[in-house]
């Protein structure tokens, strides 16, 4: 059997209506929103009672998709948020973008932060960290041509 695509990618947020602005302002869409609860949810999460909003945003070429949820029941339990770039665990999600400094002075307006500096890669990408809402970090990728 052979693997099909990765899915999606869970992040964990407290306000997630900020989030969801933010990640539009980016480029994502947001492809709907919904309440998860019920045994059957907690059977896979291995939570039990949880009650949790989500909601699915998709990159424009439809591939990829990042599953922002805010835990009402039970509540989050650990923060990584203001983890450093060599913290063990998953990290960061990474976007190619069409213009990085375009694409920064947007997200500045929406509290960004650059976590570095821009740099150049072999001329081949123009790369950067950024902070987004609460904290998450993100990278930015540009194709130089």
């Amino acid at each position: 059997m052979a693997l099909k695509r990765m899915d999606n990618v869970g992040i964990v947020v407290e306000d997630l209506g900020v989030t969801i602005d933010f990640f539009r302002e980016l480029g994502l869409e947001l492809e709907g929103r919904a309440t998860i609860e019920g045994e059957w949810a907690g059977r896979v999460t291995g939570l039990g009672d949880q009650h949790v909003e989500i909601a699915m945003m998709r990159t424009p070429d439809g591939h990829s998709r990042l599953e922002l949820s805010r835990f009402l029941t039970p509540p989050a339990v650990e923060d990584h948020r203001n983890a450093p770039v060599n913290a063990l665990g998953y990290l960061r999600v990474m976007f190619t973008v069409d213009d990085i400094n375009d694409t920064l002075e947007r997200l500045r307006k929406r509290g960004a932060q650059l976590v570095g500096d821009v740099v150049d890669y072999q001329d081949t990408y123009r790369l950067c960290y950024i902070r987004g809402p609460e904290g998450l970090l993100i990278g930015l990728a540009q194709e130089l041509s």
